[in-house]
């Protein structure tokens, strides 16, 4: 067990948690095409991914996820410094790869 792994706080929701599993499955296209807007310098449709992203995480239960969106957005949408846009999309990709469907497990699970 990985404690820096991220899981969703619907995980456990009957009626959701298959709508979260999807959500965590497409998480490598998502940081793809981020990865590959931030490479190209395509702020305005990075700013849109990030917009989208924020969205979908937090209706997802992703709640860690949401801010570092929201500052990918802005940072992009400023297309001002490229560090601080490249510094956000780091950090947003680093968090992105620990989201894990499902919920943590404890020791005193069997």
């Amino acid at each position: 067990m990985n404690s820096n792994w991220i899981y969703s706080r619907l995980a456990t929701d009957p009626e959701l948690g298959n709508m979260v599993d999807v959500f965590v499955q497409r998480m490598p296209d998502r940081i793809r095409t981020i990865e590959s807007q931030a490479t190209r310098r395509n702020w305005e449709r990075l700013a849109r991914t990030a917009q989208q992203l924020k969205g979908a995480a937090g209706s997802h239960g992703f709640d860690d996820i949401t801010p570092y969106a929201a500052r990918l957005e802005r940072t992009a949408e400023e297309a001002s410094q490229e560090e601080r846009i490249f510094a956000a999309v780091d950090e947003l990709v680093e968090l992105c790869r620990r989201v894990r469907p499902g919920k943590p497990q404890t020791f005193w699970e069997f």
